[in-house]
């Protein structure tokens, strides 16, 4: 058996769906991308104010063609329509390329490549997910990286990656770690 199919196999041996209402796409960049991502003009000040009046959080994917990981995050966990909907309902995901050349405008009003605006923040690694507030003025004086509410890096098992959405979504970062919030019982589960 090829390791794909294992790999499949033991996807549906944990009862995770093969496909949810909608496959991720391989795009010409050599990203996967889900078609409910972020159409952005890359203006994360104008990103976060409009996903803010939408109700919703933002949240930077930064992934790299060929990345192991970022294809096994959108087939596994995205995949499963439970997740992708939690996640489309209450974030607006931007992905980025960790190596990307298009020009983003920085909450500082800065611009600059997206290579250069993960080097800003010490991104080093994909899949990584930067989770930031809802509202513009939390970030105002802040260095880079105390801008996020949280970051993940790497993939993340299933049930731990949308519990880490729900950690955000629901503030979760004012009154505990991660650590501790993926220890507590969630919905469904015995404390």
């Amino acid at each position: 058996m090829s390791t794909r199919r294992r790999f499949l196999a033991g996807v549906l041996t944990l009862g995770l769906p093969r496909r949810a209402g909608a496959e991720p796409v391989l795009g010409d960049d050599g990203l996967y991308r889900q078609p409910w991502f972020l159409e952005s003009f890359l203006d994360l000040p104008d990103d976060l104010k409009a996903t803010h009046e939408r109700g919703k959080r933002l949240a930077v994917l930064w992934e790299l063609k060929g990345c192991p990981y970022c294809k096994e995050m959108h087939l596994v966990n995205f995949a499963d329509p439970g997740t992708s909907a939690f996640v489309r309902d209450r974030f607006e995901i931007l992905q980025l390329n960790i190596i990307g050349a298009r020009e983003v405008t920085d909450f500082d009003g800065e611009r600059l490549s997206e290579k250069r605006f993960a080097e800003k923040y010490g991104v080093r690694f994909t899949p990584t997910l930067q989770f930031f507030p809802d509202e513009g003025a939390a970030l105002a004086g802040k260095r880079p990286r105390e801008r996020e509410v949280l970051r993940i890096q790497g993939f993340v098992a299933p049930e731990d990656f949308r519990r880490s959405f729900a950690f955000v979504s629901e503030r979760g970062y004012e009154r505990m770690s991660l650590r501790e919030y993926l220890r507590s019982p969630g919905p469904g589960q015995k404390g």
